[in-house]
């Protein structure tokens, strides 16, 4: 208890007085999520996840949650959770604050309602755009999902709650995410998959790391002897502790001898068996040690023995106000024909609102990541199949959570006549559209963990209700709640788009400030926007159907199903996202880095600089009638004999600008971000040459460039 001294230091202190039996408690879970409870679960705080305390030594019992967009699953105990914009709407800011402040909101819920680890802190990268967990996750570029998380988690364990960062690694689709072998260079893997991992795990010191469910080159990710230990803890020198996704342990010996440190949910391999296993010596003691010790390590460095905070109700108010925030930042104007946008409230007599419930609330994405909607589900869902698992239901259920698009825009627009018509009838829609002076179109695609989308069009019929509106009115105003990419056949017709994303608890609020102008639009995408799944990589998901099958009917939810293995060749290698249409030389419908503005900006002036410490100057100025924030991009095309894709994005900066003021921007490049992995060196390097740096808003969007000289 000596505060003076190192986690390190007193991990061990502590680990010298503990037993054998005790040191097997500490590296396994008591129960599974949807099984009968036992007399250790009974004690959990209701979460994914429990680890018990060991009184005599003092040692505090982990609590974890998921928690990727909020506390989840606290209605069960009457608690209440911000439930968030998703993640990829908080990465299409593209700020690091706004992401530490994200991070620091679910950290503060987490400790009130008594919990000790996060589990959310997802990056894995959008290589298969139909990935039903997109939403969860930071977009498609390393480097940007990176910085962002790193940010993301130090803010949240500065609030004494244990980070996570996950699923590691290469879990890029759900479909068969149990029995699927991702083939991929280590090359190719240590400059995509692995490289937000590494970013944040360099940049924060997180405590803990989420094996995946997958296989990658052969080998359980929770049983990767190049992952786990050749990578993680002897290249980065990871100190924290991995946890193996809840089910996805698969041996005993194998997995600790790896370095896997802790299973969840239960204790299958890291209980009996481990103890039978450190007796017989197939997994030395000093192995278990280190296990624990890492474990311990977490808690000390979190401040768990120092700071038992009491539980309390989280900041209700704060909450409902800082996820606004997150949605307005977050949300991306796609298209604005005609200035459409922002409406003005004075000059219109007649709205129409139509479409995806938009009269009471706003979708979320489903799955271990879903937070309780306050007050219920605001769409009420029919009653489940009898025979559905729990586990089935919680990922096939969606969730509207209670903010209303329709009344926002109403208190939007008092003096007009704002009518809502469900969309189920495309002619019915049209026609109320048509008598009226603009038609709002809320159309959405549902997702969740557990299946990935069959395809990036909308479903329900909700092309062909666009398609009726827009051609009933012209100011027709579209806005998408979706987790990821979809395809837009009637774009051409469509006035203005808007990406909401999964806006969360205020979504609806923050929607209405956006269309009429409160709110200055400035988010950017993180994702490229095919133009038709013809332009992906690859033509379907991996897997056969059966394998996007979370669990069967009427039983126990088995996340190691027996289905034939499959690989899942990613062949594209380093061409993930805008690379792969800049390689392919095809032109998305949005490109990455996207985003419109309801004012204008000129980039002029740009100066660059190689060497060791590379960066760019240029002025940004707002040319137009408000104010409004400007990401920044930077781009890098690295010398041809790398065998680099066209570019790739190497910084950015966010910068605020009042009408007509004019700045200089100064962005310094990480050399770390110019750099290529050479398998044979197992190393990183700055390949020597000449760097075109590229400024602008956006992937497609480049107006300023200079050549440099750099790693010589």
């Amino acid at each position: 208890m000596d505060k003076s001294l190192s986690p390190d230091q007193r991990a061990d202190l502590l680990l010298a007085q503990m037993t054998l039996d005790e040191k097997i408690l500490l590296v396994h879970g008591n129960g599974r999520l949807f099984g009968p409870p036992t007399a250790a679960s009974l004690l959990s705080n209701g979460g994914a996840g429990y680890v018990v305390g060991i009184p005599r030594l003092g040692i505090p019992a982990l609590q974890m949650a998921d928690a990727a967009v909020g506390v989840t699953r606290g209605a069960a105990r009457g608690r209440y959770s911000t439930a968030l914009p998703s993640n990829v709407a908080e990465a299409s800011s593209w700020d690091p604050a706004l992401a530490c402040q994200y991070g620091a909101l679910i950290g503060r819920e987490l400790r009130d309602q008594g919990y000790t680890m996060s589990l959310g802190g997802g990056v894995n990268l959008a290589r298969e755009p139909r990935n039903g967990r997109t939403f969860e996750y930071k977009g498609e570029d390393p480097i940007l999902a990176g910085r962002l998380a790193a940010e993301e988690m130090k803010c949240l364990q500065a609030q004494g709650v244990i980070g996570d960062i996950k699923h590691f690694a290469a879990n890029d689709q759900e479909t068969g995410r149990n029995i699927g072998n991702v083939i991929l260079s280590k090359r190719v893997l240590r400059e995509t998959d692995l490289l937000p991992f590494e970013i944040a795990l360099k940049q924060t010191e997180i405590g803990g790391v989420m094996c995946s469910y997958n296989k990658v080159n052969g080998d359980w990710a929770c049983e990767n002897q190049y992952l786990l230990n050749d990578f993680l803890k002897r290249n980065l020198g990871f100190k924290g502790f991995v946890v193996s996704d809840w089910g996805g342990t698969h041996s005993t010996a194998k997995a600790a001898l790896a370095g896997l440190d802790m299973e969840q949910p239960d204790s299958e391999y890291y209980g009996d068996k481990l103890k039978e296993a450190v007796a017989k010596g197939e997994v030395p003691a000093e192995r278990l040690n280190d296990m624990v010790k890492r474990i311990l390590r977490a808690q000390f460095a979190a401040g768990q023995f120092d700071n038992r905070a009491p539980a309390r109700v989280p900041d209700v108010f704060g909450g409902l106000e800082f996820a606004a925030r997150v949605a307005e930042r977050g949300t991306v104007l796609l298209k604005n024909g005609g200035n459409l946008l922002p409406l003005s409230a004075a000059k219109l007599k007649s709205i129409a609102v139509i479409g995806a419930h938009a009269d009471v609330g706003v979708l979320s994405g489903g799955g271990s990541a879903q937070v309780d909607a306050a007050g219920g589900n605001a769409v009420p869902p029919p009653p489940p199949p009898p025979g559905t698992s729990p586990l089935d239901r919680m990922l096939r259920t969606p969730m509207w959570h209670p903010s209303s698009p329709l009344k926002a825009i109403a208190a939007k627009a008092p003096l007009a006549k704002v009518q809502f018509h469900d969309g189920a009838d495309p002619a019915a829609a049209a026609a109320l559209a048509k008598a009226s002076d603009v038609a709002i179109v809320f159309v959405n695609q549902p997702a969740s963990e557990g299946r990935d989308l069959a395809t990036l069009s909308l479903p329900e019929n909700q092309d062909r209700l666009v398609e009726a509106v827009a051609a009933a009115n012209p100011r027709t105003v579209v806005v998408l709640e979706t987790g990821g990419a979809v395809t837009m056949p009637w774009i051409e017709g469509a006035s203005s788009v808007l990406e909401a994303w999964y806006p969360g608890i205020r979504g609806g609020e923050a929607i209405a400030a956006i269309l009429f102008g409160e709110v200055n639009p400035s988010g950017k995408l993180v994702l490229s926007f095919p133009k038709s799944e013809a332009d992906l990589p690859h033509a379907k998901v991996f897997g056969p159907a059966e394998a996007a099958t979370p669990a069967p009917a009427g039983g126990t939810p088995d996340f190691r199903r027996q289905l034939p293995p499959f690989d899942i060749v990613y062949n594209e290698g380093l061409q993930v996202g805008y690379k792969w249409y800049d390689a392919q030389d095809k032109v998305p419908l949005f490109p990455f880095g996207h985003g419109l503005s309801y004012t204008t900006y000129a980039y002029s002036g740009m100066h660059a600089s190689g060497g060791r410490n590379p960066q760019v100057v240029f002025t940004l100025k707002n040319t137009g009638k408000r104010a409004g924030i400007e990401v920044a991009q930077v781009y890098a095309t690295l010398p041809a004999a790398a065998g680099e894709p066209p570019k790739r994005l190497v910084a950015w900066e966010p910068v605020e600008l009042q009408a007509g003021e004019s700045k200089t921007v100064t962005i310094a490049i990480d050399p770390f971000y110019l750099s290529i992995f050479n398998e044979q060196k197992d190393a990183w390097e700055l390949p020597p040459g000449d760097y075109k740096l590229w400024v602008g808003a956006s992937s497609r969007n480049l107006p300023l460039s200079e050549t440099v000289r750099a790693g010589e």
